[in-house]
């Protein structure tokens, strides 16, 4: 099942205190960047984001217990974040790209 984009806008909207933030459609589903990164993606209807060590951190310093879902069959578990949080949802986002690695650039 593909992703609504009344969905992905939905979850932008939360977005909006972040500079950077962008996506791209992938067959069906949504690919979410911060800052060139890519953080997490939107796949049916569901905000899910990198399983980082300090995103992970971070929601075990919250209280909250850290929800792995898969995007979809053979793919790596993935956050399933709340998107009814946006301040959580921020600080996860920022957080996530602050620990991946700079985006290579494509050679020419």
């Amino acid at each position: 099942m593909a992703s609504t984009k009344d969905y992905l806008d939905y979850v932008l909207e939360q977005l909006v205190p972040l500079e950077g933030i962008s996506c791209r459609p992938m067959m069906g589903e949504y690919l979410l960047y911060c800052r060139g990164k890519v953080v997490g993606g939107v796949y049916d209807d569901r905000l899910l984001l990198k399983a980082t060590p300090l995103a992970l951190r971070l929601l075990a310093e919250a209280g909250l217990e850290a929800l792995l879902e898969r995007p979809y069959d053979g793919a790596k578990e993935m956050l399933l974040a709340d998107v009814d949080r946006p301040e959580l949802l921020c600080l996860l986002v920022q957080a996530i790209a602050d620990e991946l690695p700079a985006a290579k650039k494509k050679p020419l």
